[in-house]
């Protein structure tokens, strides 16, 4: 370690956490090129706030982050406030010089986050560096498999089909929180989850969505208001208010090469906690990925004897597969909590090599086109609809 890298992280629920398990354990494991110290986490709820330091390790809490920002013995901000913040914060800290860690999706509107990409264009002029979130990316299984398409052991990329399913809101009077609203969430399963499908599926064929079509449905209209002081799984209020995002989002894309994609995004798939999968066909062979069994990689060499021929499970625990050589003995398993352990690795290391971080708030901004496109495709009856850019 030759220098200390200060970090401010603004937010502090379940991202919170996972982020600042990152920032803890990864220069505990890798060696960092600058030591990343835990200076200050912020949020709106004082008592709050100050408990989350205490508990996951931070020197001290704010309730502005504002004033936060202004700081000069603050090199980071990361970001992991509802999506309706993220454009106000990243411009802030940027101008302020700060790197800025932004989680997924970058904002809640594409003029957001053509302004957000404007401003992190500029400030990487002069050596200020930001980032987004797409944390399963990091996940050792899923570089493994970017790298084995990179290679050709595929051959040409033919089909996708990605999905992320879930179960938590199957309960009709599971209560109105702010990823139900779109004011606060911009949308509900499509860029909660889906974002990630789109982003993992564009990180491991290396090519992006050139259009789409599709369509989204609220499958819950009205949900019971949360009362005061009540968690997702608490009492909720008599009230009913309106849902203003998507249950569920279908839709269909067409990749750089003319390869067809197809996805589903869902919060309402009964028995499915955190499934996210892809599989992608190419003319010589094929992978599979399950996030619910993130340390295997189902390989199909189509090269070899017609006898020998079967999906092969690779066990992603080796020390020469993506990111794994630090940490345990071959076959002991990593979990969700280490890709954002990853994730500093990269970011830590972009900062101190002067380069640019991926994924960049333009691929941010690619994923922030995507989604306005399957909605604006669902709204006019499905049609295909181009993704600019």
């Amino acid at each position: 370690m030759t220098d200390t890298l200060r970090i401010a992280m603004i937010g502090h629920g379940f991202m919170g956490a996972a982020h600042s398990q990152g920032w803890r354990v990864a220069p505990r494991f890798f060696d960092l090129p600058l030591e990343p110290e835990m200076s200050v986490i912020v949020g709106r709820n004082a008592a709050g706030v100050e408990a989350s330091a205490r508990k996951w390790g931070w020197n001290e809490s704010a309730t502005d982050w504002r004033d936060v920002i202004d700081r000069d013995d603050i090199d980071v901000v990361d970001i992991v406030t509802p999506g309706d913040t993220h454009a106000e914060i990243a411009i802030a800290a940027l101008e302020a010089g700060k790197h800025v860690l932004c989680e997924k999706p970058l904002a809640n509107t594409v003029a957001e986050a053509e302004e957000m990409n404007r401003v992190a264009t500029a400030a990487a002029e002069r050596g200020v560096r930001s980032m987004v979130g797409f944390t399963y990316r990091r996940v050792p299984a899923a570089t493994f498999a970017r790298d084995l398409v990179a290679a050709g052991r595929i051959g040409e990329v033919r089909q996708v089909r990605a999905e992320y399913l879930q179960d938590w809101l199957t309960d009709a009077e599971a209560p109105l929180t702010w990823r139900l609203k779109k004011e606060h969430a911009g949308s509900g399963a499509l860029g909660d989850i889906g974002a990630h499908a789109i982003d993992l599926t564009e990180f491991i064929t290396g090519q992006r969505l050139a259009s789409v079509a599709g369509i989204v449905e609220t499958l819950v209209k009205e949900r019971p208001l949360l009362g005061e002081g009540v968690g997702l799984s608490g009492t909720a209020s008599a009230e009913r208010g309106e849902v203003t995002v998507d249950d569920v989002a279908l839709f269909h894309g067409r990749l750089e090469s003319g390869a067809l994609a197809s996805f589903e995004a869902t919060r309402f798939r009964t028995g499915r906690k955190n499934a996210l999968r892809i599989e992608i066909s190419g003319s010589t062979g094929a992978i599979a990925f399950d996030l619910e069994r993130m340390n295997e990689l189902e390989f199909y060499d189509a090269t070899q004897p017609e006898l020998e021929l079967g999906f092969r499970r690779i066990l992603v625990t080796e020390h020469d597969h993506p990111y794994l050589a630090p940490w345990w003995p071959t076959g002991h398993m990593l979990g969700y909590e280490h890709g954002f352990s990853h994730q500093v690795r990269d970011f830590v290391t972009a900062i101190d090599e002067g380069s640019a971080p991926r994924p960049s708030f333009a691929d941010g901004l690619h994923v922030q086109r995507v989604l306005d496109g399957v909605e604006r495709s669902s709204a006019a009856g499905s049609v295909w609809t181009p993704i600019a850019g």
